[in-house]
């Protein structure tokens, strides 16, 4: 899997493409912690490139969702491929994560939270 990174308003925008499996969802923690440590805790996920994902994948995603909350952050993810959103509703993660079409949608509903 491939992580690349860029910053936007101080919200942190990953790209991942590839597979989201044990080693990759590990990869994606570690890469998380480090936004932590920066005190950056507005995250989004663009899943537009990933092709696969398995129950470990799931649980990196569920385990980034839970440290960002924790630490009073936001996580959003977009760009999701039809596989990968008949995953997220079948174990019910749809209704746990913030999902938008486009990376666009994502990133302008961090503004409009910060503005209410």
């Amino acid at each position: 899997m491939n992580i690349s990174m860029r910053e936007e308003n101080g919200i942190a925008l990953l790209s991942l493409s590839g597979r989201l499996d044990l080693a990759s969802g590990t990869a994606l923690k570690e890469q998380v912690k480090k936004l932590f440590a920066n005190n950056m805790n507005s995250i989004h996920l663009n899943l537009a490139e990933v092709e696969f994902i398995n129950s470990s994948g799931l649980g990196a995603m569920v385990s980034i969702m839970k440290e960002t909350r924790m630490r009073k952050g936001r996580l959003t993810l977009s760009n999701l491929a039809t596989y990968v959103q008949e995953i997220f509703e079948i174990t019910q993660l749809s209704h746990i994560f913030e999902i938008f079409p486009t990376e666009e949608e994502a990133v302008s509903s961090f503004s409009t939270v910060h503005a209410g």
